[in-house]
C-alpha cells in the first residue's frame, strides 16, 4: 500500500522523499523571489562559479550541479531561502566549508546550495556561564583561539580544524584528536538556533550547566548532516583551558603491540588527551610528503600525551606499559615545541596518504578498543586480498580507525578493487561490534551501509523523524537514506 501526500509518500518502508521539482519550473522564478528577499552579492549563479559548491572532499560520491549557490549573512535571509524553496519545492543543500570526508554536503541537480560560511561571528564568549554563542560559519581554529584568549578552551578539534567550520562540526558529530578525554562534538552543543524546511525558526537547548526540558532536540540536530533544518546559531560549553600537553611517541614491531599497548593504558585508569596510532604506510607518507624523519622501519607509532599537572609522570608510566608491550623505543617529547612537531605529523596523516596515489577512499570505522587490533589485522588481510595501498591512521583511545584505500581513479580495475575494500573494511568493522562512521558522517558515500547497521525497524524510525522535519523532503536530499 502506498500513500502520497504532497512530495513525500509513505509506503511499506517507511517515509520516502520524492523527487523535488519547482512548481513553476523555470530558474527565472526561483532567482526572482531569492532576490526579494537577498543583496545581489549573496547569490551566485555563474555556472563555472557554482560548479566549485557542487562537492565536498569525499571521493567516489556522485554530485550534481546547483542552480545557484546561497551566501547569507543573517538569519533572516536564511529564513527566506527556505521559504521560497519550499513555495517552489526547489531543494535545499546546506554546507560549510566543504571539508567533509563522505559527500554529505554534495549539491543535487537543480539545488540551491545554501553555504554559511559569511554568518561567521562570534556572538558571545562567556567566561562565567562557559559557554560560546556562535554563528555556523565560524572556524574551528578561530573559536579555539578566541576562547583561549579568556582562559577557557573548546575541546573538540578536527584534523582540519584550521578550515572546518563549526556548523559543520555539528552537522557530522565531528570528533577530533582529543576526543579520547574530551570528548565530540555532540558533549559540547548546548543550544541551537535551526531554520525549518518551512522557514520557522526553532530554538532548542539551553545556555544553564542543566537541563532537561523535554525531548532532546538538540542531540537530534547534531549530526543530521543538514537533514532536518538549517543551523543557525550555536550555544557551545566550554571547559577551562588544561595546562600545556606533553606528548610520547612509541615505536612498536606490529600494529598488534601497539594496539595491545593501547587496551593496556586504558585498561589501567589513564585518561591521555590524545592516544594517537600511525601504521608503517602512514608513516612512510608523511615522510615523503614532508620529510620529518619519522621512523620507517617500524609498523606502528603510537603517541601519547597528558595535560595533566604533571605530565612527564604519566607519560613515564604509559611509557612503561607501551615497553611491557612490546615497544622498541619509547621518547617522551621534552617540550611543548617537540609535542608539537610529533602532533602535526599526526594531523597531517590524511593529507600525506591522499598524495600516494591520485585517489583516495578515507574510511571512518569505529570499534570497541578491545577490538582495535582485530580492526586494523583484518585491514592489512583486505589490503594484501586486493593488491592496494591502505595506510590507518587512527584515534587509537577511542577505537576509531581511518583506513585509507590509495588507488588510480583512472585504472578501472584498480578503482573497483578500492570500492570492494572499502566496503570489506565497514563489514569487517560491523562484524566487530562497531559502526561505520565514528565521525564523518554518512553522506552519500555511506548511506546503503547505514542501513545495515540501523537495521529495518530503525531505519523506519529515523525516516519517521525526517518526515516529521521535513515532509516535502526538500533538506538535503539523498543524504543518510
Amino acid at each position: 500500500m502506498k500513500i502520497t501526500s504532497g512530495r513525500a509518500e509513505w509506503n511499506a518502508d517507511g517515509f520516502t522523499p520524492m523527487a523535488p521539482e519547482c512548481h513553476a519550473g523555470t530558474m527565472d522564478d526561483l532567482l526572482q523571489q531569492l532576490r526579494a528577499g537577498l543583496p545581489a552579492e549573496a547569490l551566485i549563479t555563474d555556472a563555472d562559479i557554482t560548479v566549485s559548491y557542487a562537492h565536498d572532499m569525499a571521493g567516489f560520491c556522485d554530485a550534481g550541479a546547483p542552480a545557484v549557490v546561497a551566501l547569507p549573512r543573517t538569519v533572516e535571509q536564511v529564513q527566506h531561502i527556505m521559504r521560497t524553496a519550499t513555495a517552489l519545492r526547489v531543494p535545499v543543500v546546506p554546507q560549510g566549508a566543504r571539508t567533509g570526508l563522505s559527500g554529505a554536503a554534495n549539491a543535487t541537480d537543480g539545488c540551491i546550495v545554501l553555504s554559511l560560511v559569511k554568518m561567521d561571528r562570534i556572538l558571545e564568549i562567556s567566561a562565567v556561564d562557559r559557554i560560546a554563542v556562535v554563528e555556523p560559519g565560524v572556524i574551528n581554529a578561530v573559536l579555539s583561539r578566541a576562547v583561549a584568549e579568556k582562559g577557557l578552551c573548546y575541546p573538540p578539534d578536527p584534523s582540519s580544524w584550521e578550515t572546518c567550520t563549526i556548523g559543520g562540526n555539528i552537522g557530522t558529530a565531528s570528533g577530533g584528536l582529543c576526543c579520547v578525554k574530551y570528548g565530540v562534538t555532540a558533549e559540547y552543543v548546548l543550544g541551537l538556533d535551526v531554520v525549518l524546511a518551512d522557514g520557522r525558526l526553532l530554538t532548542t537547548g539551553r545556555r544553564t550547566a542543566k537541563g532537561v526540558a523535554g525531548y532532546d532536540l538538540t542531540r537530534l540536530f547534531v549530526g543530521s548532516e543538514g537533514t532536518l533544518g538549517v543551523v543557525v546559531k550555536a550555544v557551545l560549553a566550554l571547559r577551562p583551558a588544561p595546562p600545556p600537553q606533553l606528548v610520547l611517541a612509541a615505536e612498536f614491531p606490529s600494529a598488534a603491540a601497539a594496539c595491545d599497548a593501547v587496551c593496556e593504558i586504558m585498561a589501567r585508569g589513564h585518561a591521555p588527551s590524545l592516544l594517537e596510532l600511525m601504521d608503517r604506510t602512514t608513516l612512510r607518507a608523511v615522510n615523503k610528503l614532508a620529510g620529518m624523519g619519522l621512523p620507517e622501519s617500524t609498523a606502528a607509532l603510537l603517541l601519547a600525551a597528558f595535560d595533566t599537572p604533571d605530565p612527564a609522570a604519566d607519560l613515564a608510566a604509559v611509557g612503561e606499559l607501551c615497553t611491557a608491550a612490546g615497544a622498541t623505543e619509547v621518547v617522551p617529547a621534552e617540550d611543548a615545541a617537540e609535542s608539537e612537531l610529533l602532533l602535526q605529523a599526526r594531523r597531517m596523516s590524511l593529507t600525506a596518504l591522499e598524495a600516494v596515489k591520485s585517489a583516495t577512499m578515507i574510511d571512518d570505522v569505529c570499534v570497541p578498543r578491545s577490538k582495535l587490533g582485530a580492526m586494523l589485522e583484518g585491514t592489512a588481510v583486505i589490503a594484501e586480498k586486493h593488491d592496494l595501498t591502505i595506510g590507518v591512521c587512527a584515534h587509537a583511545g577511542d577505537g576509531n580507525t581511518h583506513p585509507v584505500v590509495c588507488f588510480d581513479h583512472l585504472d578501472e580495475d584498480e578503482s573497483r578493487r578500492a570500492r570492494e575494500s572499502f566496503d570489506e573494511i565497514m563489514a569487517l568493522g560491523l562484524e566487530l561490534g562497531g559502526t561505520i562512521t565514528g565521525e564523518h558522517g554518512v553522506g552519500v558515500l555511506k548511506k546503503e551501509w547505514l542501513a545495515r547497521e540501523l537495521g529495518p525497524v530503525g531505519v523506519e524510525l529515523q525516516r519517521s523523524v525526517k518526515a516529521a522535519f521535513d515532509p516535502l523532503g526538500l533538506l538535503n536530499p539523498g543524504k543518510l537514506f
